[in-house]
């Protein structure tokens, strides 16, 4: 990769000092700059009106946030967190995945973009997948001790051929999870307890990856992290190269 790829990464809706801000925790843009020779770009919560951006970059990482996808965005009238929501940000990442799709972008989906994959493409989500019978709790408490390893993930597939394992030891932050597969997916990683922990779009033009853990804590501290970013940066950069 001789240039540095422009990597979206969307934004959240936060509050601050009463007043809105956009924003999304550093970790994920140091993990592109370090592992996948990116220029991070934040993508404001804006809705559709941030679709043209698609033309100026080379690929979106769809990042993780405490805020989970509305159930009114996969049918569901029920809604076991209503105080959890971002609106803006799914107005805006549900059609941009669609969009980055279909002209072939690299996408990687991490956490709430796992999530986000799922329903865009007309999947469902468990909203509280720890209530489930035989499902494990998946969350971690705050603190230092967050992003330390909870349980072993069974890879298959590109997922498995690209990191160089069938098995390989996760964090895990999520409350939610897939719940009905989405068409066109393809699950390449397993919990023990049978929760989705990552899918690939079949038949996409591009890397087009989801994990439901966090890859970008410590990245270059894992070998399995940080091949999954370099991969989705050479990605990115043949997609630019493709597109000059």
């Amino acid at each position: 990769m001789s240039r540095s790829n422009l990597i979206g990464i969307p934004a959240c809706t936060k509050f601050v000092s009463g007043y809105i801000q956009h924003a999304t925790p550093a970790r994920y843009g140091a993990a592109l700059v370090a592992a996948s020779n990116a220029m991070p770009v934040l993508i404001p919560p804006e809705g559709e009106t941030m679709l043209p951006l698609l033309e100026r970059i080379d690929g979106i990482m769809f990042n993780g946030s405490p805020s989970n996808v509305s159930p009114m965005r996969y049918g569901v009238d029920f809604d076991a967190t209503p105080d959890a929501h971002d609106p803006e940000r799914d107005a805006t990442t549900l059609p941009m995945i669609r969009a980055a799709l279909d002209m072939g972008m690299p996408i990687l989906c991490i956490c709430r973009g796992l999530q986000e994959l799922n329903v865009a493409l007309g999947g469902t989500l468990y909203q509280e997948v720890h209530n489930i019978p035989g499902r494990m709790d998946h969350r971690s408490p705050e603190g230092e001790h967050r992003f330390d390893i909870k349980h072993p993930v069974s890879l298959t597939g590109e997922l498995a051929h690209l990191i160089g394992a069938a098995e390989i030891q996760v964090n895990s932050l999520h409350g939610q999870a897939i719940d009905q597969l989405a068409p066109g997916l393809v699950v390449e990683g397993m919990a023990p307890d049978g929760t989705i922990e990552a899918v690939r779009v079949e038949g996409a033009k591009s890397f087009a990856i989801a994990v439901q853990w966090h890859p970008e804590w410590e990245v270059t501290h894992f070998p399995d992290r940080e091949r999954l970013f370099r991969a989705f940066g050479e990605a990115c950069a043949e997609f630019a190269a493709k597109r000059k």
